[in-house]
């Protein structure tokens, strides 16, 4: 139990491997599964769904901070939960619980691309059958599942051009604060806003300094304008 639990102990975690393959198809299944059944879903079921992944988004949060403060190793710089997806999993909890229409569009433009990209470049130290492996990817589907998904078309939410832009907006404001503010006073590096993560990922392609930030910003707004798109997509192709 302390093996599985700890930080010490485990096979490296390997991109692509077996495992992380595994993941990544059940991701798939998960998707599919409720683009092609989601009209079937009584208000019964939804309500027992939506509380379930209610209680697995708090879960996973709370025992990954109770995971790195357990094995000595939380951090203000590193453990707090502002990266997006932490974000995107407080606005979808938040979300299940008032069915709020605009904190749906918020969680279904900072939950989709954000997870999938963590899932396929997972800062991961061990891998199964380490806690760390299970928490991680247990967490990041739920937040994907509930972004585009779940919250968007069982609720019938109309995304526009307008609520695009007001969400990419509320993005903004947070990096902001974030990059000017909370990373420089406690020397993180929260919304990869000082540099990209440590496992190769898209924003490596971004450059560095000014370039870098300019870059990511654009790069926000293409993915916020795409992902409108592909929900007009999913509307028409569903319909």
């Amino acid at each position: 139990m302390k093996e599985w639990f700890g930080t010490l102990d485990g096979e490296p975690f390997t991109a692509f491997g077996t495992s992380h393959i595994t993941i990544i198809l059940i991701y798939f299944i998960v998707l599919l599964t409720l683009i092609f059944t989601y009209k079937k879903i009584n208000k019964k079921q939804y309500h027992t769904l939506r509380w379930v992944l209610f209680s697995i988004l708090i879960l996973a949060e709370l025992s990954y901070q109770v995971w790195a403060a357990t094995n000595g190793i939380w951090s203000m710089k590193e453990q707090l939960p502002l990266h997006l997806c932490s974000i995107a999993s407080i606005v979808g909890a938040i979300a299940l619980i008032t069915q709020h229409k605009k904190l749906i569009t918020i969680t279904f433009f900072i939950g989709f691309i954000p997870p999938f990209l963590a899932l396929l470049t997972p800062e991961l130290p061990y891998d199964f059958p380490n806690f760390r492996f299970f928490i991680f990817f247990i967490h990041h589907i739920t937040i994907s599942f509930v972004a585009p998904l779940f919250l968007v078309l069982i609720n019938d939410v109309q995304l526009t051009l307008k609520s695009t832009f007001e969400a990419y907006g509320y993005l903004l404001v947070y990096a902001g604060i974030i990059g000017f503010f909370v990373n420089p006073n406690i020397k993180s590096n929260y919304l990869y806003l000082a540099n990209p993560p440590s496992t190769s990922s898209p924003l490596d392609l971004l450059g560095s300094g000014a370039n870098y930030y300019l870059q990511l910003t654009l790069l926000g707004l293409v993915v916020f304008i795409g992902l409108y798109y592909f929900y007009r997509i999913c509307r028409k192709g569903l319909s």
